[in-house]
């Protein structure tokens, strides 16, 4: 069998010296998703603390709505940057929902540190559709005149 290689646009990013993170921060699909990810997180995080203070929530039954609400948010972010990317690996195992010493969720954060290499990727994708349109217009102006000769 032969193989294609291609140039996909494929960073890699690791994480804290370990696990490594693999996407194409120019992809238009994983920026929507991006953006659509922090409302989705923000459900979750609302959905463990009303399930939370319903149960009454401490001890065993705390763990259990954290543990759910990391499992979920993993999910979140295997949809956003591509099921290849096993976040509980990535990470060490760390649960997305522990506050971390700066007193923010591990998971904002990870957002944090993520939104400049998005918002890059993004702004790179469409600079490069923005000159292939500008190329696409001269080549037609060109066409034009060359016609009108």
């Amino acid at each position: 069998m032969q193989e294609l290689n291609i140039d996909t646009g494929v960073r890699e990013y690791r994480i804290n010296g370990g696990g490594v993170l693999r996407f194409n921060p120019s992809d238009p699909n994983v920026y929507s998703r991006f953006l659509q990810a922090a409302d989705r997180i923000a459900a979750i995080e609302q959905e463990m603390a009303e399930e939370g203070r319903a149960a009454q929530a401490t001890g065993q039954k705390a763990l259990e709505l954290l543990a759910k609400a990391d499992r979920s948010v993993k999910e979140v972010l295997a949809w956003v940057f591509g099921e290849e990317n096993d976040f509980d690996r990535l990470l060490g195992g760390v649960n997305l929902m522990a506050v971390a010493a700066n007193g923010e969720r591990v998971v904002t954060n990870l957002f944090a540190a993520l939104q400049p290499q998005v918002q890059a990727g993004a702004e790179a994708f469409l600079s490069a559709k923005a000159e292939a349109l500008a190329a696409a217009a001269d080549a037609r102006e060109a066409a034009r005149r060359e016609a009108a000769r």
